[in-house]
């Protein structure tokens, strides 16, 4: 049987107030009961003090006169029955008894044992004396007992019972309670009526608020909240429907291969380039995109899967894992993003062209570094041949011995440079990881270069915190600070100022800026000077001697740091380098 909700809730309270009108009149009855009985034994208490007092100030036990209590009983109630008893239960003394009557002990009588007990006894039942019913209330004195009894007659039953007034007017508030009830059950019942209706329309997608109707009261009001929370909500979810589908045509129109799954691996959506890339990957056509996950080809993925899974919902960035795949003459890049639902993206760009050109520069980098092998060697033996020579005039022989040496120096340097661009760009895995300090580092550098900067006049003014510290690299932090302070001896000019700040940090990165106040560089330079062998002017290497890589260095070791550097123009002269390393390289 379907009950409404304005009928559920009436039967519920009606319920909870039955009972809670039970216990009250139960409660009180049983209260009343107590109060009036101890009233009654109050007055029997007084009977028993005064006879007491009687016996003993007349000496009435021990003069063996006991039967002149008979005397104080027109004093007592009509039908009081007076006993006395000694400790030994033998009754000394009963006005209800006759004195050639023979009575038993009366120890075991239960409120002569309570009053054995406890001082004080009660008890309703009929005399085994008499045969008639008593309400007996005993108390035990020195060395006697005091038994006092009152027929157990109906008005003595009348004056234990409880009023029933009480009851009676508990019973007309529960019925007004229960009318109240109906009442606040009806409006109540019409507002939750009104939001089930709303909410039955809303299910099916067609809700109808011309005739949604809630009544003037606050749950009417949080009904009226509801349905406009409702409208608003609509009107967000077109939204999101709307950036949904601008979303989906972009992952569609993009050159990248974007697929969603779910946190169990399911797909929710790939795009076409995703599809094609897989199927690239894979030894087998598929349209199954989950199929991937059985390919060796993206073991690591699924390990970065299986270790950053579930993710901690108050992590402060998401994991991402980066990669490379090669396939079948193919070079894919793999980004994996999880999301804090545990759901995640898996993104392939096809790379092949620019790795290509990455492997042709690679080519052109061994190939300079091989050709420049060459003379480092042929200089070599030159120096040895000329030292060979006794009959070479000495400052001439010296003269020629240090201008080679010179460029062997430099030869080789350029050789060293070029093999650590190359081992930056091509197998960054190789170069271990610790914790390094920025400071510390930069203060390494300064010492090193102690000489140089000093016979400069140029200044280093290192800001870094002492608590700055990264997970990277030692060779490639040391040879950014180095590479960007031999620049700026080399180029800015003497009698200049270099400083070192790290002006913000976030949660990911430390950003820094490096800074002197030299001559600084034309504007249209500072998108190259990063380049490879590139020159603002010409011979301007030569001059100052240097491999012509050092500003390339610090940019790969910036970016297998995970950070970004770009150059500008210092606003009161001189060249200013803005870069960012990651706090934790993952």
């Amino acid at each position: 049987m379907h009950l409404t909700y304005k009928k559920k809730i009436f039967l519920y309270f009606l319920i909870v107030f039955t009972i809670f009108t039970v216990i009250i009149v139960a409660v009180q009855q049983n209260r009343e009961k107590m109060y009036k009985s101890e009233s009654f034994k109050s007055g029997l208490n007084a009977y028993v003090e005064v006879i007491a007092k009687y016996i003993d100030s007349h000496h009435l036990i021990q003069e063996a006169r006991l039967d002149s209590l008979n005397s104080l009983l027109p004093l007592l109630p009509s039908g009081l029955r007076i006993s006395i008893i000694d400790r030994q239960g033998v009754v000394l003394y009963d006005n209800d008894i006759r004195q050639e009557q023979t009575v038993e002990n009366h120890l075991a009588r239960p409120e002569i044992s309570q009053a054995l007990t406890n001082h004080y006894g009660t008890n309703i039942r009929k005399s085994e004396t008499t045969g008639i019913d008593y309400y007996y209330d005993a108390r035990l004195f020195n060395n006697y007992f005091v038994r006092v009894a009152l027929p157990y007659t109906d008005q003595v039953q009348n004056i234990l019972k409880a009023d029933e007034i009480f009851a009676y007017f508990i019973l007309l508030l529960f019925f007004t309670t229960l009318i109240s009830l109906l009442y606040l059950a009806d409006r109540f019942g019409k507002a939750v009526s009104g939001l089930n209706e709303f909410i039955t329309t809303a299910e099916n997608n067609h809700p109808d608020y011309d005739k949604i109707n809630f009544p003037d009261t606050e749950l009417g009001e949080i009904g009226h909240k509801i349905v406009n929370n409702y409208k608003m909500l609509e009107k967000s979810k077109d939204q999101l429907n709307m950036e949904r589908e601008k979303l989906l045509r972009h992952f569609h129109h993009s050159d990248e291969g974007i697929c969603i799954f779910s946190a169990d691996h399911k797909k929710i959506y790939a795009n076409t380039h995703f599809i094609q890339y897989v199927n690239t990957i894979l030894d087998e056509p598929t349209f199954d995109v989950e199929e991937l996950f059985d390919a060796p080809e993206f073991k690591e993925v699924q390990n970065f899967l299986q270790q950053n899974t579930p993710v901690n919902p108050q992590a402060k960035s998401i994991p991402i894992w980066q990669g490379k795949i090669a396939k079948n003459g193919k070079h894919f890049a793999v980004k994996l993003l999880i999301f804090y639902d545990n759901s995640y993206e898996i993104t392939l760009n096809n790379i092949s062209s620019a790795e290509k050109n990455r492997l042709l520069k690679q080519e052109m980098t061994n190939n300079i570094a091989h050709e420049l092998k060459t003379p480092v060697s042929s200089i070599r033996g030159y120096i040895e041949t000329i030292l060979e020579q006794e009959r070479i005039d000495p400052v001439k022989q010296k003269f020629f011995l240090e201008r080679a040496y010179s460029q062997v120096l430099r030869l080789s340097e350029l050789i060293r440079d070029v093999a650590l661009i190359t081992k930056t760009e091509e197998a960054s895995d190789l170069f271990e990881k610790e914790t390094i300090n920025i400071h510390d580092t930069i203060q390494e550098v300064t010492t090193d270069l102690e000489s140089a900067l000093r016979n400069n006049h140029v200044t280093v003014e290192n800001n870094i915190g002492t608590q700055v510290e990264i997970e990277g690299n030692h060779t490639l932090l040391y040879s950014i600070f180095r590479n960007l302070i031999d620049n700026a001896i080399s180029y800015a000019g003497e009698n200049i100022t270099i400083g070192i700040d790290n002006y913000t940090e976030d949660n990911e990165f430390y950003y820094f800026s490096f800074y002197d106040t030299g001559c600084g560089i034309e504007e249209q330079h500072l998108d190259r000077i990063f380049d490879r062998f590139y020159r603002v002017n010409q011979g301007r290497s030569r001059k100052n001697g240097g491999s012509g890589l050092g500003l390339s260095i610090v940019k790969n070791a910036v970016l297998f740091h995970k950070g970004q550097i770009t150059a500008k123009k210092r606003k009161d002269g001189g060249l200013e380098f803005i870069f960012s390393l990651r706090k934790k390289i993952s």
